[in-house]
């Protein structure tokens, strides 16, 4: 049990690295990756034109049930939302636009296929 444990960190730190790479490469700004706050994360933040992005991460082994964006749930769009909303006030940013998106990495083998889903939700605050 505790390698496949390890194994879904390494795949999900690997998804990571590639989604915040492919986000640079699109002419994003890193500002932060794997921001906590209590029970608050998120996996990417970036700087672009548009605004500031939420990015949510979902990296799987093919094959997959679903496809890795599929798992991103209501609740789970509340949390980041939430975490944004912290993030942006701890940063002094309480002005920008907020765009929440959601990357999906699906490895098979040694390749991999990612998948940018900008503005994937917009946040219902309940």
């Amino acid at each position: 049990m505790a390698g496949r444990c390890g194994d879904r960190i390494r795949v999900g730190r690997r998804g990571e690295e590639l989604a915040a790479a492919y986000l640079m490469d699109a002419g994003h700004i890193v500002l932060a990756r794997n921001w906590r706050a209590g029970h608050l994360e998120i996996d990417i933040v970036t700087m672009a034109r548009d605004g500031i992005h939420f990015v949510e991460v979902k990296s799987r082994i093919f094959p997959t049930e679903a496809e890795p964006e599929e798992y991103v749930s209501p609740a789970k769009q509340r949390k980041l939302a939430a975490a944004a909303v912290r993030w942006m006030t701890q940063n002094g940013q309480t002005d920008a636009e907020a765009c929440f998106d959601v990357v999906s990495v699906v490895f098979k083998g040694e390749t991999y296929e990612l998948k940018y889903f900008p503005d994937a939700f917009i946040p219902v605050f309940m």
